[in-house]
């Protein structure tokens, strides 16, 4: 045995401990409910200790809270039905599968997927699919609810095994969640966070909301490589012994197209296109419905910002714009002879989503029960403290930042609330090392994306469990952690890497972007 493969044999003996280890664990819905009585014990253990810090946005003391009290107890049931129906993912979910179980039950996207893969070479699916899930992250969270599900359908209809489409798919929606050429609404959204960070140290500072787009562009084509090697090299070989053992019904048939299916389809295409071309004329205008005052000028009018309609409108769109598709193609090929057979694909596309709603539920109330605990933001204020006392060399406290917002991800989901709650500890002390804050920013962004995917506190983790369980019914936590393992392990090491190779080159991180302070 050469020496490579005694390296293949070790890494493939631990992801495989690490997926009996995960899958020994009890069903995700009851190991959420789990999760939540231990932080209610944990937070009824920790709430007496003063751990000295202070809420770098509020000047508060940061204590943890005990949620075993009778008043938080009291809370918790008053308010667990809004807890529940509040939770974000939930209605993005399901809105968004409405439109969805009608272009795909309606077999508009069925088609669209055998003409697409008429005209992509089989070695190209991968590349073309990571490189679809980074330009989903323009769309919100988009990529999660569209991309990831077709990765399956893609390799499946291919001949290549399905749940290696969803990790490369989930890997580039979510472990490249930093990486894209297209700016969105989460790019301004971060930087002004970094703003209000910097005005601390210096109050007349300027930062582009786009000060990180030539950084996050180029890696993007770090991010389809690596996650083309990792799926094709590592993740879908150990895969050929997992058996394909999901509905049959429920999967796509490699048949060839009808002419009449084939005129369906490109009629439900030009559907979709002109009222794409519709609502890209309604938001041209200045003075548009569509906009909405952007977060760094008030007084400018942005379709990106998220106060814009457009922004939060995005799940609504992606209903409206597969519903016209999916009916047009219905109708065309003769699939819908009454309007109850729309209603009966979105019904059937709901059915589906059963098991994901009843793992959502015990998911809210265990984010919500160790968001109010303070847990994950003690935890992520000690570790930046921690960073802060070593003193290290810039290049060593960037490299160090990256791998303490990848921790810190495990524990804290949102990245528009982490980065609020440790960049007025990072981002001052940086520029006092002569560090710009776009550069910290990059180091941020670059760390936060790449534990996403092994982390089930991710909010869209249970969905991408049960999109894996279509094709593999005994799929578990363990087997998902295990097939991204690999991704978030090597995107951490290649990633950071390039990030210290661009700044030694110098290559700009954006227009009016710098690497140093002042």
């Amino acid at each position: 045995m050469t020496s490579e493969q005694s390296s293949n044999s070790l890494f493939n003996k631990f992801l495989n401990n690490v997926e009996r280890a995960g899958n020994k664990l009890p069903d995700p819905a009851i190991l959420f409910f789990y999760l939540m009585v231990f932080v209610w014990i944990l937070s009824a253990i920790l709430s007496p200790i003063d751990f000295g810090e202070v809420h770098p946005l509020t000047g508060e003391e940061l204590s943890v809270k005990n949620l075993l009290t009778g008043a938080a107890l009291a809370n918790f049931f008053a308010t667990m039905t809004t807890t529940f129906t509040s939770f974000a993912p939930l209605g993005i979910v399901l809105v968004a599968m409405l439109g969805v179980g009608v272009a795909e039950n309606s077999g508009w996207i069925d088609a669209g997927l055998k003409k697409l893969l008429n005209v992509t070479p089989k070695f190209l699916l991968t590349p073309m699919l990571v490189l679809i899930a980074i330009v989903s992250h323009t769309a919100a969270d988009a990529g999660y609810i569209l991309v990831i599900p077709l990765g399956g359908v893609i390799f499946y209809a291919a001949g290549r095994h399905p749940l290696a489409g969803i990790a490369a798919a989930f890997a580039g929606v979510s472990g490249g969640f930093a990486a894209n050429f297209i700016p969105s609404a989460i790019d301004p959204l971060i930087m002004s966070f970094t703003l209000e960070a910097a005005r601390i140290l210096d109050p007349e500072i300027a930062l582009n909301p786009l000060n990180n787009i030539y950084f996050t562009g180029i890696s993007s084509l770090l991010i389809v490589s690596v996650g083309w090697f990792v799926t094709d090299k590592i993740v879908e070989p150990r895969l050929a012994s997992s058996e394909v053992d999901g509905d049959e019904e429920a999967m796509p048939k490699m048949e060839i197209v009808s002419d009449k299916e084939s005129k369906a389809f490109w009629m439900g295409l030009g559907a979709m296109l002109l009222g794409i071309v519709g609502l890209i004329f309604w938001a041209i205008p200045e003075n548009s419905a569509l906009r909405g005052p952007d977060m760094v000028d008030p007084d400018v009018m942005s379709l990106t910002s998220f106060r814009a309609p457009l922004m939060q409108a995005i799940v609504p769109l992606i209903f409206v714009f597969l519903l016209i598709p999916g009916v047009v193609y219905g109708i065309a090929s003769g699939k819908y002879s009454r309007s109850k057979d729309m209603i009966d694909n979105m019904t059937k596309s709901m059915q589906s989503m059963g098991y994901y709603i009843v793992m959502a539920f015990f998911c809210a109330l265990f984010i919500d029960a160790f968001s109010s605990s303070n847990i994950g933001l003690l935890v992520a204020l000690k570790g930046a403290n921690f960073l802060q006392s070593l003193n290290l060399p810039a290049q060593i406290t960037i490299v160090g930042i990256i791998f303490l917002s990848a921790s810190v991800n495990l524990l804290v989901g949102s990245a528009s609330a982490k980065w609020a709650l440790i960049a007025p500890i990072f981002v001052p002390m940086l520029m006092q090392l002569g560090i710009s804050p776009d550069l910290t920013q990059a180091a941020y962004r670059v760390g936060d994306s790449v534990s996403n995917i092994i982390t089930p506190l991710l909010p869209y983790f249970p969905l991408v469990v049960v999109f894996c369980q279509r094709y593999v019914k005994n799929t578990g936590i363990g087997t998902l952690i295990s097939m991204m393992l690999p991704y978030s392990i090597i995107f951490a090491i290649s990633w950071t890497i390039f990030l210290l190779i661009y700044w030694w080159i110098g290559i700009p991180l954006s227009f009016e972007a710098s690497y140093f302070y002042p």
